[in-house]
């Protein structure tokens, strides 16, 4: 059960989980304005679940937009932020907004595993049950982004490329 902290977040993943059970059965460049140069890159091409439809922008956009709200809704500040950008919303840019959050790529991943953990709770996973075995990237790819670059908004940037 998410405590007072984490319960708007779970709310949006929660939400974006539903918008995607609606949408489902399917890089440009940002280096310089958004996050520095990409310094490290990988590739994530495990499937647990296909669809046979692209889920659309807008889909994208709301699931953004529900985590940012849940964001803004909770007791304290963002650590980070999330949004998405390119014509269709598909890359997925989360990057910090103080010194020590991702201070190391293994603390960015720490957070994604954290995600990972809110995500766990939603109908969406447990109705297909992937609750136990999916992460942040699967979800990511189930709504159809392309690419994830996450950063410390200073010296790094970590792109990782979904493919099926």
């Amino acid at each position: 059960m998410p405590d007072r902290r984490t319960a708007p977040l779970a709310a949006a993943l929660a939400g974006a989980a539903l918008c995607l059970f609606a949408a489902l059965p399917a890089a440009a460049q940002h280096d310089g304005y958004h996050y520095p140069e990409v310094t490290s890159e990988e590739v994530f091409d495990r499937t647990l679940l296909r669809s046979d439809s692209n889920v659309s922008r807008d889909v994208r956009i709301a699931f953004i937009t529900q985590l940012t709200k849940a964001q803004m809704e909770a007791p304290e500040n963002p650590r980070f932020a999330i949004f998405a950008k390119g014509a269709e919303a598909e890359h997925m840019i989360i990057v910090a907004l103080d010194d020590t959050v991702f201070a190391t790529l293994y603390r960015a991943r720490a957070v994604l595993a954290q995600l990972t953990s809110q995500s766990r709770d939603t109908d969406f996973f447990v109705n297909n049950s992937i609750e136990t075995s999916a992460t942040w990237f699967d979800l990511a790819k189930l709504l159809g982004f392309s690419d994830l670059v996450i950063t410390d908004g200073d010296a790094w940037a970590h792109r990782v490329l979904l493919r099926d």
